[in-house]
């Protein structure tokens, strides 16, 4: 199997690890040290040489940092992680910290008065994030140092960096080759009088040069640093191991590959004005450029729109992904409603046959994210991960949520359907109901070109908050084309600045959890598209969604009442595409089962 049940760390491993790192610190002469969930590449997901964070504290969540001082360690956590947290940390020698409504700087003056010096390591921190932080501590006695790692001095088993061989990715699913991206971006440089751009995303390296890569579980990226220049050539940086000669060929003569410590004197050895994202780069970057006295140009990633802006052969390929892992879904959700009512079955083995559904269509790369199957109140734990030790089982009159996803070449996807097992638990129908609303609410959704994450976000909110309720999640992510399942910079989310641009890809999926009781969440993937014109409407253009996930919605968890005509129509009509589309792909079982499952209401 891809996934694995093993806990990979434990609360009590902490506290020892804790004062080992304290003793480092105090040789070093400072009165704390942030240990960043990041690895070099401002990765979600990091190989498990880089995954410092739970290695020191415990916490295993794909975002947050701890602070450590000499007399306290906080470790911050969003909405997502708050349950999660309080079962992975020893709570005498760690402090979960609510974040970002407390901020680090705002922690620091009030358990550091007296100030002291902060230690980071410059290759797990942005430009953006270390001046936004030493901004606002300027008028305290708090000070910043760039320091070696020293969860790295302390680590002694720590695995060493990922060799994944680089592979070729076809043209024909990338809608385009490597050569026409880079000379496109060499463009964009040579408009904007930059003579070079630092590209240190690997998902961003990957688009580019169509390439795919294994160095990180689940998301096919390679480790790697690169060069765009402004006549289109690129040098790439990364261990000779993971380049093979099919690698070169495909590359061709105006991609030069160079070891990985090559980076530094590479950077060192340009020519300015030179482009780096403050909000990507590792600030190491800048230092190298600046200590060279290369002018820098700050700017974005100038991938990271085009990469968002999925093209047609992309498009094509996630609606083929969708549809065959719709089939497999069908073919799981089948099997569940037959078995769970029984009792048995435990979350461990809901994974496992989900994983084996996917696998049987032949095509499955790899899971997108490890599977969450929370039974009850695991459900409420928002990315909750079984274990053996977790393990639970599916009860009847419970709640289960699965949200889960695979990694195709054609596309990635993401799901997550709440069933009922057995009896329907009264208390849940209404906020299922309120949840399944919002999700509607975005789908049918028409905007302005212009218009961003944020402002749509509040649609799928609106029913919950009229019952006093929220989730504290974005409402949707970006995700790649056999990328990373969370890609930026696009999100529905009220942080989110960026305008909504035809083709890219989002998850729709707002949710409600109780925690002790249950979670729901119900996940679409959505595709920006031009929206009809309808009569007596503006002449200005507009945008809307293309669904992309065909799976059938709990209609027993569904209060009919709580719906308006619009929802009950769009419902219907959902479902009825759903029989349409995966009806001939599945088995006479599943289709048996799927024709009552997308009955209308």
């Amino acid at each position: 199997m891809f996934q694995s049940f093993d806990s990979p760390t434990r609360p009590e491993d902490g506290p020892p690890r804790l004062a080992h790192l304290r003793e480092e610190m105090a040789r070093a002469g400072l009165a704390g040290f942030l240990v960043p969930r990041a690895d070099a590449h401002q990765g979600e997901y990091v190989a498990p040489r880089d995954d410092r964070l739970a290695w020191l504290t415990g916490f295993t969540g794909s975002a947050g940092f701890a602070c450590v001082l000499m007399d306290r360690a906080g470790v911050f956590v969003d909405g997502r992680y708050r349950v999660q947290v309080k079962a992975q940390v020893d709570p005498d020698h760690f402090t979960p910290v609510n974040w970002p409504e407390t901020k680090l700087a705002d922690w620091l003056r009030e358990h550091l008065p007296q100030g002291g010096v902060l230690g980071i390591d410059p290759w797990l921190h942005t430009p953006e994030q270390v001046e936004k932080l030493t901004e606002a501590l300027q008028d305290s006695r708090i000070s910043l140092r760039e320091v070696e790692n020293l969860v790295d001095r302390i680590w002694s088993d720590q695995p060493g960096p990922p060799q994944g061989t680089i592979a070729t990715y076809p043209e024909t699913l990338a809608g385009a080759t490597h050569g026409e991206k880079r000379a496109r971006l060499a463009e964009v440089l040579r408009k904007a009088g930059q003579t070079a751009a630092v590209l240190t995303l690997p998902d961003s390296i990957a688009w580019l040069l169509n390439v795919r890569g294994s160095d990180i579980p689940r998301n096919p990226v390679p480790h790697a640093f690169a060069v765009l220049h402004d006549d289109a050539r690129v040098t790439l940086f990364a261990d000779p191991a993971k380049v093979s000669d099919a690698l070169r060929s495909h590359l061709g003569p105006d991609v030069t590959q160079r070891p990985a410590a090559a980076f530094g004197p590479g950077l060192r050895s340009l020519v300015g004005p030179v482009r780096l994202d403050p909000a990507s780069a590792p600030l190491w970057a800048l230092r190298q450029l600046e200590e060279a006295g290369i002018e820098v140009a700050r700017d974005d990633d100038p991938c990271i729109l085009p990469k968002a802006r999925k093209t047609g052969a992309e498009l094509a390929g996630a609606r083929a992904a969708h549809l065959r892992d719709a089939a497999a879904m069908v073919e799981f959700l089948a099997w569940l409603d037959a078995e769970a009512p029984a009792g048995e079955l435990t979350e461990i083995d809901v994974v496992k046959r989900l994983e084996g559904f996917r696998r049987a269509t032949g095509c499955l790369r790899d899971i997108s994210f490890d599977t969450i199957a929370g039974a009850g109140p695991h459900g409420a734990i928002v990315h909750y991960r079984v274990t053996e030790g977790t393990n639970r089982r599916v009860r009847p009159g419970e709640l289960l949520l699965v949200d889960s996803g695979g990694q195709y070449l054609d596309g990635t996807t993401d799901i997550t359907r709440t069933l009922s097992v057995g009896p329907v638990p009264d208390e849940a129908r209404a906020p299922f109901t309120r949840v399944l609303k919002g999700m509607i609410a975005i789908s049918r959704a028409r905007f302005p070109k212009g218009v961003a994450g944020r402002d749509l976000d509040a649609l799928a909110r609106y029913p919950l908050w009229l019952a006093g309720q929220d989730y504290d999640h974005g409402t949707g992510h970006g995700v790649g084309a056999y990328l990373s399942v969370h890609e930026g910079p696009q999100r529905l989310s009220r942080l989110s600045a960026v305008p909504l641009e035809h083709g890219m890809i989002l998850s729709n999926e707002p949710g409600y959890y109780r925690e002790g009781a249950f979670g729901i969440r119900i996940e679409n993937l959505i595709a920006v598209q031009p929206a009809p014109p309808v009569e007596g409407g503006d002449d200005r253009e507009m945008l809307g969604f293309e669904t992309l996930t065909w799976v059938p919605i709990d209609r027993r968890l569904i209060l009919p009442g709580l719906l308006t005509d619009g929802e009950r129509i769009w419902l219907n009509a959902y479902h009825a595409r759903v029989a349409d589309l995966v009806g001939p792909e599945v088995s006479q079982p599943a289709r048996d089962w799927l024709t009552q499952a997308t009955a209308p209401v």
